[in-house]
């Protein structure tokens, strides 16, 4: 059972190295003052492909509300080079997460079925949305490909939340 992050807690600084060099600054966006943060298993699961490719025209959507979006998962820098290059994509990837990184952050890690999956300890998916004060302010993961949230709807939620100054949920401590 994976170690869950506290909503409204600071979310943990990870450092990942970003496909094209540098460094992708999980917790601390670059452009804008939100970061918008999408875990996906890697190169080998369709349905993280599928959810990539979905997110690539609502990139545009979310750097309008001031949120930088990056995808970041273990594979290694050549699968995700392959994976940007199959899919066209433009989202900022970062690879090569660790098993600690990923405990940290509060994922559910597996581990490959077979050779032909992949060749390392994997993230189940993960989406963090990181305020400007650089604290958690929401937060969805998943113990499987098949559970996360709706691409269509996500940008009108999280631009509903923006505009009205929604409380960060979740945070009761008794």
């Amino acid at each position: 059972m994976p170690n869950a992050l506290q909503s409204a807690a600071a979310f943990p600084v990870t450092e990942i190295d970003r496909l094209d060099g540098g460094s992708i600054r999980l917790g601390k966006p670059e452009e804008n003052p939100w970061q918008l943060i999408f875990v996906y298993r890697g190169i080998h699961c369709p349905i993280c492909r599928q959810y990539l490719q979905d997110l690539e025209p609502k990139l545009e959507e979310f750097a309008d509300m001031g949120i930088e979006v990056v995808a970041v998962s273990a594979d290694t820098e050549a699968k995700a080079r392959k994976l940007r290059a199959d899919l066209s994509l433009s989202v900022p990837l970062g690879y090569g997460m660790d098993v600690a990184q990923m405990q940290a952050l509060g994922l559910y890690v597996s581990d490959p079925r077979s050779p032909e999956e992949t060749d390392r300890p994997f993230a189940e998916p993960g989406l963090f949305l990181v305020n400007p004060e650089g604290n958690l302010h929401m937060v969805d993961i998943s113990n499987a490909p098949f559970l996360r949230p709706e691409l269509e709807k996500l940008p009108s939620r999280i631009k509903y939340v923006l505009e009205n100054d929604y409380p960060i949920r979740g945070t009761h401590a008794g």
